[in-house]
C-alpha cells in the first residue's frame, strides 16, 4: 500500500509539471505573437499614379555633374542614381528570382559616383532596398569603395535589430561586427523622397549618416544627433539634415509634385586636419531617362551612354 501510495505522488508530480510546462508553452507563445504584432508595420496606400510610375517595367536613372571633395580638394566627376522597384526575399533579403507569394515589393536606388584623384580613381555604389507596401526602414543597405590604395565594404541586414557588417584594409577597421537599435539612415531618405516626402523626418532626429561618408572619414557606426527641416517651394522643396557634433550638412533638391525627382544635391563636411575650409560636394543633373536598362547590355547599346553625357 505505502509503495501505491508513492507511485501515485509521483504520477501527480509528473501531471503537475506537465500543466505548468504547457502554461510556460503559452506565455511564450503569447509573447511570441506579442512580438509579432510589434514587427507589424503601418500600410502605406499607393496611388495608381505611383504603380503606373514605378511598376512599368523599366528603372529611372539620372546622371549628375559632380564636384566631390575629397583631400581638401574638389574632384570632378559624375554620379548616376538607378531608382527602380523590383521583388524582394525578405528572409533571404535579396532580390527574387521566381515569382512568389512570400516576395515583397522594394523601391531600390543604386547611386554610384566616379571621380579621379590625382593618378588613381574612386569608384563608390551604394544601394538600398526600401520597402513600398509598408512603412519601414530598408531591409537591406550596402557600399562599397574602391580605389587603388584598397576597398572597404558595409552592410546592414534589418532584423530583429540592426545588424551590420564591415570590411577594409584600414587598421582598427578591418573586419567588423555589431548590432543597432533601429533608427532613421541617412541612406533611407533618398527612398523616402521618392516614395512620400511627408514621411521624412524632421526636427531634431537620431539618425545613422549615410555609409559612403561612414567610410570615406572614419567615423564610428552609430547613430548622431542631427536636425532635420523641409523648405517646400512651388517647384523645388529643399531637404536639409545637419549635424552638430559631426559638422555636416546634406541639402537634397528635388520636385515638390510626383514622381519627386532629385535635381541635385550639396554635401559640407568637417574641414580635415589640415585644411582650414570646408569645401562642399555638389551633384547636379545632366540628363534624365527611364529605360530597361538590363536588356541593353550588348556592344550595340554603347551610344545609349550619350544619352546621359556619360563618358
Amino acid at each position: 500500500m505505502k509503495g501505491f501510495k508513492l507511485f501515485a505522488v509521483f504520477i501527480f508530480l509528473i501531471m503537475l509539471m506537465g500543466c505548468n510546462s504547457s502554461e510556460e508553452k503559452k506565455s511564450i507563445l503569447n509573447i511570441s505573437t506579442k512580438k509579432e504584432d510589434a514587427k507589424t508595420e503601418t500600410p502605406r496606400n499607393i496611388s495608381k499614379e505611383f504603380k503606373d510610375y514605378w511598376y512599368n517595367g523599366t528603372a529611372e536613372i539620372t546622371s549628375y555633374s559632380l564636384m566631390q571633395e575629397r583631400y581638401g580638394e574638389i574632384r570632378e566627376g559624375t554620379a548616376v542614381n538607378i531608382f527602380v522597384s523590383e521583388d524582394f526575399i525578405p528572409d533571404a533579403q535579396v532580390k527574387a528570382n521566381s515569382t512568389s507569394e512570400q516576395n515583397i515589393s522594394v523601391l531600390k536606388l543604386n547611386q554610384m559616383k566616379n571621380f579621379n584623384t590625382g593618378i588613381y580613381p574612386y569608384s563608390i555604389m551604394t544601394s538600398t532596398f526600401s520597402p513600398i507596401s509598408e512603412k519601414d526602414h530598408p531591409l537591406k543597405i550596402t557600399n562599397s569603395v574602391q580605389e587603388w590604395c584598397g576597398q572597404v565594404y558595409m552592410q546592414l541586414n534589418n532584423r530583429d535589430d540592426f545588424e551590420i557588417e564591415s570590411h577594409s584594409y584600414f587598421e582598427g577597421e578591418a573586419d567588423q561586427k555589431l548590432s543597432l537599435p533601429k533608427t532613421y539612415l541617412e541612406n533611407e531618405l533618398w527612398n523616402l523622397i521618392r516614395i512620400n516626402p511627408e514621411e521624412l523626418p524632421t526636427g531634431d532626429v537620431m539618425i545613422i549618416p549615410s555609409f559612403e561618408y561612414l567610410q570615406l572619414r572614419h567615423k564610428e557606426i552609430k547613430e548622431y544627433n542631427a536636425f532635420a527641416s523641409l523648405k517646400q517651394g512651388d517647384s523645388i522643396t529643399i531637404y536639409t539634415l545637419n549635424y552638430p557634433d559631426l559638422q555636416r550638412q546634406l541639402m537634397i533638391f528635388f520636385h515638390s509634385n510626383f514622381p519627386y525627382e532629385i535635381e541635385k544635391w550639396e554635401e559640407v563636411n568637417a574641414a580635415n586636419h589640415n585644411d582650414t575650409l570646408r569645401l562642399k560636394t555638389t551633384a547636379t543633373k545632366l540628363k534624365r531617362i527611364k529605360s530597361d536598362y538590363w536588356t541593353k547590355n550588348g556592344n550595340e547599346h554603347l551610344n545609349l551612354r550619350d544619352s546621359l553625357q556619360l563618358k
